[in-house]
């Protein structure tokens, strides 16, 4: 063991998932003013629990408002983690693009200051009608998780930000609303969810109210006689308005588009109570938020003020003495809530003021189970003297030592540590088993609000500070130099030894050929013995089925090519379907994961093991057509599924749109959301009508003209509108408007079967107010609306098509829908059969 100055102990400690979010950056609010405002937020102990449905729903600046200017403990809770949206920065979908939203959320609320929360619910897509989302969400599930939120936050008022009446739209948002009504008295029922009172106390909330504002496309709401509050104060202690921290909170949900404009100025909210205790004039009227809530506060409140009075932000040390007091104090009250908020701010209070620098990083970002890690651990007070580093603990042993760290010398220590066998896998913790479509399954009731999987390695640095010790848990993260970013840093992984990568998520089989898959295999270790073994259904034969192999060299990669070989082509006209499974068994432990990766600059890099399979789909698929040109969009996998069932894709960019000539291809596909996405497509367009005119077929695939996303040129050779028309349920049933139409003939007939087993939805963004050239195709509705026949319209000219749709083929083709593909590829092949 190195060590850069003399200690004679060091104590590292490796934790079992606590499930808290890991920060991989360090902490960024240890300004003076932040401090002091810090200091003033400690004095204060009132709660406020937001409600709504998904990631972005909440409203920024009255968090930020909450949080700052009245600094209340201020938890916003999302119903779902918005799995079922769109992305507008990747091809990622589903959980996924869940796990994106949730660190965007949480990197929203490191801006204004409030904390983060989530329940056990599946964003399942677009609904209609909370009649519809209950009907797949379990509503009394997700009543528990609204119940268990409030016991837990003891929030003294819950604010909804959409109302119980459906004008909020979308059917999570009323959902959200009900639930929190339904909680708000629940909550306070020991018969209510009686398992949680081994872990939480039964707790009543004040009073729950609406945070009203005028919906898009909805009647104004008359705000009379509702409680006004002005959110757009400016905070000179953080110099900035609650508009400009509301704007760059917002800003952080870069996978929707939200970056939005600073504001400045008055910025009035209303609220409308829906229960509660006394009709008020203030939201936290009559609620008292100060220390004489508790038992012996009063004294605890007394030194906090003598310490904002007395505090210097030139020189926060000096503040330390009056901070032990006041930890000493808090440790002694009876109200073990507060008790633990106050704890954890007074901690992080005395962090600031000594300048402590606490860091633990990995020489490599990941290790595998029951090999060594190499740390390098930091420890700095660069303000404070007299603050001595006095042991660690591990597990429940302790060790002592005593060594004085003196002002702004840093200490560095390098030594390792083993990884247990029995630590868990880096993955997120709500997608560790297989979920329902409405609710992620958790077991665990303590951790179904949690944002995210605590760091799996933690060191614990004890310190000291006349006569007191003070502990703090520091995750292990890894650490580098890069010559554009600067300094950056990423969590630590634990992942299993082997990862198994097959080169396709779907292989589409239109006839009974063999077809070739390759599956990566990296030694995640240093080294590994196994065999591989290769599993697939019944009917289906992999070659080879099992490969016994020796992996050696951490990191290396090898690829290994199997020959897959579907069922007879009888069986293809029937349809065959399936999956291959793949595993690397080291006498009698099986590695099954892919481990996946996302990896964007503003959230920390994430991973997501997945078991390594492949879906298997057979069916008939007849066409023309063999080379299509594609124009990404904002990314789908449309592309890649195409290629999968036979096409040559040739992705165009600007180069091949305006210099190269298009005839050679027989139809060219727009990815979604082009014309929102690409600035150049105004450009586009005369060389793009010119293709359809000499005999292509262009199909553009949806996209939006709303608030977030404008067009950038006009899209087909006749006029037509973008609408928010669509049709959420995948089971709807589907009339042929034109049932003659070549679409729906050639080269495949279209039947009701093709649309069984769709998933989330039908279409989004159908087409509106479509000229006469236009012919209408399908016809298709929600339970309880009127038929849309939007989503699919067709017009020629010249000797070519025009199609524009809003089915929703990103999300069928990588699910293999038999029907989907058929569909696609006729529309592919308009006017070539002739």
């Amino acid at each position: 063991m190195k060590i850069s100055r003399l200690i004679p102990v060091l104590v590292l400690v490796f934790l079992t998932l606590h499930l808290f979010p890991a920060n991989a950056q360090p902490p960024d609010n240890n300004d003076g003013g932040s401090i002091l405002h810090r200091l003033q937020k400690l004095n204060t102990l009132g709660s406020v629990l937001y409600v709504a449905a998904h990631p972005d729903d909440e409203n920024t600046r009255l968090l930020g408002y909450l949080a700052n200017e009245r600094k209340y403990r201020t938890v916003y809770i999302s119903l779902t983690r918005g799995d079922g949206g769109q992305n507008l920065i990747g091809k990622e979908q589903g959980e996924e693009l869940g796990m994106i939203r949730t660190r965007e959320l949480l990197e929203a609320r490191k801006v204004d200051g409030a904390e983060q929360a989530f329940a056990r619910c599946n964003d399942f897509g677009y609904s209609k009608g909370p009649e519809e989302t209950f009907s797949i969400w379990n509503k009394e599930e997700a009543l528990a998780d609204m119940v268990w939120a409030i016991r837990k936050f003891r929030p003294d008022v819950i604010i909804n930000r959409f109302p119980t009446t459906g004008e909020g739209g979308h059917g999570h948002h009323t959902a959200s609303a009900i639930l929190a009504v339904e909680a708000f008295r629940a909550a306070a029922d020991p018969n209510r969810f009686p398992e949680q009172l081994k872990h939480v106390t039964i707790w009543q909330a004040r009073r729950i109210f609406h945070n009203s504002f005028n919906p898009r496309n909805q009647p104004a709401v008359n705000f009379e006689g509702q409680i006004q509050l002005d959110v757009g104060g400016y905070n000179p202690l953080l110099g900035r308005s609650y508009g400009e921290i509301a704007a760059e909170s917002r800003s952080m949900h870069k996978s929707q588009g939200f970056g939005v404009a600073r504001s400045r100025g008055t910025q009035i909210e209303y609220f409308k109570r829906l229960d509660g205790d006394t009709s008020v004039t203030e939201i936290f009227q009559n609620i008292n938020t100060t220390w004489s809530r508790i038992q012996g506060g009063d004294k605890v409140s007394q030194q906090i003020k003598s310490a904002i009075n007395g505090f210097n932000i030139i020189q926060p040390e000096k503040s330390l003495p009056q901070l032990f007091k006041i930890l000493a104090l808090i440790k002694k009250t009876e109200d073990a809530y507060w008790r633990e908020v106050k704890e954890k701010e007074v901690l992080d209070l005395i962090r600031s003021c000594a300048g402590l620098w606490l860091e633990a990083n990995s020489k490599n970002f990941y290790a595998v189970r029951g090999e060594p890690v190499d740390l390098t651990l930091s420890v700095i007070s660069r303000l404070a003297e007299g603050i001595e580093l006095k042991g660690i603990r591990v597990h429940e042993a302790d060790s002592a030592t005593s060594v004085a760290l003196e002002k702004n010398k840093l200490t560095t220590i390098r030594s390792a540590m083993l990884i247990p066998e029995t630590a868990p896998l880096s993955t997120p913790y709500w997608l560790e088993q297989p979920h329902r479509d409405g609710m992620f399954t958790v077991s665990n009731v303590t951790m179904t609000d949690l944002p995210w999987n605590d760091a799996p390695v933690k060191v614990i640095f004890t310190l000291g500070f006349e006569g007191q010790t003070i502990n703090y848990e520091v995750p292990v993260n890894y650490k580098w130099t890069d010559p554009v970013r600067g300094e950056v840093y990423r969590p630590f992984e634990i992942l299993p030894a082997v990862s198994l990568t097959p080169s396709d998520e779907v292989m589409l089989f239109t006839d009974s050929k063999p077809k070739t898959l390759t599956l990566r295999l990296k030694n995640l270790g240093e080294y590994n013995a196994g065999t591989l073994l290769a599993k697939a259904p019944p009917g289906w034969t992999i070659s080879p089925s099992q490969l016994r192999m020796s992996l050696s060299g951490k990191g290396k990669e090898e690829t290994i090519t199997f020959t897959v070989t579907p069922p007879s082509p009888s069986d293809i006209s029937k349809g065959a379907d399936g999956e291959i499974s793949f595993s690397f068994d080291q006498n009698g432990k099986p590695e099954v994961y892919e481990v996946s990766r996302i990896e964007y600059e503003h959230i920390p890099y994430l991973v997501l093991l997945k078991e390594s399979k492949v879906k298997l789909a057979a069916f008939d698929l007849s066409g023309k057509v063999s080379k299509i040109g594609y124009i990404e969009g904002a990314g789908d996998d449309v592309a890649k599924c195409l290629k999968q069932a036979g096409f040559q894709v040739e992705m165009l960019d600007e180069n091949k749109i305006l210099k190269e000539s298009l005839a050679q291809y027989g139809a060219i596909i727009t990815g979604i959301r082009a014309y929102n996405t690409i600035e150049n497509m105004e450009s586009y367009y005369p060389y793009l009508m010119k293709y359809i005119e000499e005999g292509g077929n262009l199909i553009v695939q949806y996209n939006t003209f709303n608030f977030i996303s404008s067009l950038k040129s006009d899209i087909g050779p006749y006029p037509f509108k973008i609408t928010r028309n669509r049709v959420t349920d995948e089971k709807s049933a589907v009339s042929f408007l034109a049932p003659d139409h070549e679409v729906l003939n050639s080269p495949n007939k279209i039947t009701q079967n093709d649309f069984k087993d769709w998933v989330q939805e039908r279409g989004l963004y159908f087409a509106g107010d479509a000229a006469p050239e236009y012919q209408k195709v399908l016809s298709w509705n929600d339970p309880g609306e009127d038929p849309l026949d939007g989503g699919l319209i067709i017009a020629k000219k010249g000797k070519g098509h025009f199609v524009y749709t809003g089915i929703s083929f990103f999300r069928q083709l990588p699910a293999g829908v038999e029907g989907a593909y058929r569909l696609m590829v006729n529309m592919i092949n308009l006017g070539k059969l002739e």
